[in-house]
């Protein structure tokens, strides 16, 4: 009998899919842990008998929230067709007035969907492959992750954690959405730690081998994706494989297992674990154990995957002296400040891979500059507590005395003006994004986005919630 370490399993698994089949049985000989174990369970999904991507996928409700306009042309695209969009609050609207009449519409719109027999229901996986309009194709896998394995507050060690500081004010009013809903539509996406491709990959090898269950243009000139079933026992031993792998290379010296980071979707996912917090205290030991409402459906994608793009956001600093809080920051994170000519010399030398430690640059009317260190947790991560600790002694209006700025272009704009200082932080490095959330605990608000908006996730499949 040949014995197999988890890492040799977790290659033979994706690389050579007929003789992991063939032994599939050596699964149970080494008692690998189970997919419930680490969280995750294997979902019953839902989507149209006759799916038609272009009206039936709608993006994240948390996208264009100041623009009603993309709002109006998505429902004009979707027309009297079923559509996610009618089964979903975009947050433009979460204001407004008529909030308790539109989740009403909302909940009756998927009872009706239900009732009208219009979905086809798959025991399984779905593995998709997203091309978006810039041409970066990602790959994902549509699984079902246990609340009970999830916590968003500060300093914990679940296996599924929050990346970024949760509002708690924010979480009551997407309750209202969630409680009572019979289906549950997800644009929550987790980041896995993944450096040897295993998960993602593994669940592409048996998706492949099957019809594609959608194939389609998405709304709004919003790229091209499609998806494939993962059923089976066969399948679900090799994502087995991987995930045991993956668990044992993020085990911290204390034991503490990391799988899964929230990318997208965090207050969302948060919602879901309040609701079910609420829900089971109503519930048998024994329903709580089956109840669906203990499950949210979420994207998993691999942090290394190359079509998955990570951009810092910027930080502009509003009234307040500049040499001063340069050499605030300078004084509490050590480190040289270099000079530049111009703001192109600048973002270059920030921007530069294998620097050693994060560089941090400065621009205003009157200066261009770069703070090097030798911090080699994420950047911001160091930053912000000390931004927040000047202006909570400096700034008479801290809410307006900072803004969140995407693209360097914006920012250097934005410094140049009159009583301005634009902060530009250096790329996120993935590969220790999940170190520094360990031993940091979550990022500041506003600390990194996944690509443009249009990339974000689109709802398609659906799952049954409440009856």
């Amino acid at each position: 009998m040949k014995l197999f370490s988890i890492n040799e399993l977790g290659n033979l698994c994706f690389q050579n899919r007929s003789y992991v089949e063939k032994h599939t049985s050596l699964r149970y000989i080494f008692l690998m842990n189970t997919l419930e174990e680490f969280g995750l369970q294997i979902p019953s999904v839902l989507l149209p008998k006759n799916i038609d991507v272009k009206t039936w996928s709608v993006i994240a409700c948390d996208q264009y929230t100041q623009d009603k306009d993309y709002w109006e042309r998505a429902a004009k695209a979707v027309g009297d067709k079923p559509s996610t969009l009618n089964l979903i609050f975009p947050e433009v609207y979460l204001n407004e007035k008529d909030g308790d009449t539109r989740i009403k519409k909302i909940q009756e719109t998927m009872r009706k969907y239900l009732a009208e027999d219009i979905f086809k229901q798959y025991d399984g996986a779905v593995y998709i492959e997203r091309t978006t309009e810039y041409g970066r194709t990602r790959k994902g896998l549509v699984i079902a992750i246990d609340l009970e394995k999830y916590e968003w507050k500060p300093g914990s060690k679940a296996l599924v954690r929050a990346t970024e500081a949760t509002v708690p004010e924010r979480i009551p009013p997407r309750m209202k959405i969630r409680k009572g809903a019979a289906l549950e539509l997800p644009h929550i996406m987790l980041l896995v730690n993944d450096a040897e491709n295993l998960l993602i990959d593994s669940a592409g090898i048996y998706a492949k081998t099957q019809d594609y269950l959608y194939d389609g243009d998405m709304m709004l000139n919003s790229g091209h994706i499609t998806g494939g079933i993962v059923k089976g026992d066969k399948a679900k031993a090799a994502l087995e494989t991987a995930i045991t792998a993956i668990a044992k290379a993020n085990t911290d010296k204390d034991g503490n297992v990391f799988l899964f980071a929230v990318g997208d979707g965090n207050h969302s996912l948060a919602t879901a674990k309040a609701v079910w917090d609420e829900y089971k205290t109503s519930l048998s030991e024994q329903e709580r154990a089956t109840s669906p409402v203990r499950f949210a459906l979420v994207e998993i994608v691999n942090i290394y995957d190359e079509g998955l793009t990570f951009e810092p956001i910027h930080r502009v600093i509003f009234n307040q002296n500049e040499d001063e809080l340069i050499g605030f920051i300078k004084d509490n994170l050590g480190g040289t400040i270099k000079n530049f000519d111009t703001a192109a010399d600048l973002e270059r030398f920030v921007g530069e891979k294998n620097a050693g430690g994060a560089r941090y640059g400065f621009i205003s009317k009157n200066k261009i500059c770069a703070l090097e260190t030798e911090i080699t947790d994420l950047a911001i991560a160091a930053l912000q507590p000390v931004l927040d600790n000047y202006l909570d002694k400096n700034s008479k209006d801290k809410k307006n005395d900072i803004d969140y700025i995407h693209g360097t272009e914006d920012v250097e704009k934005l410094g140049k003006k009159d009583n301005a200082l634009a902060i530009l932080l250096p790329p996120i490095a993935k590969d220790s994004f999940f170190a520094t959330i360990n031993t940091r605990g979550t990022l500041p608000r506003k600390s990194f986005s996944m690509g443009e908006a249009s990339e974000k996730r689109f709802y398609m499949e659906a799952r049954r919630l409440f009856d």
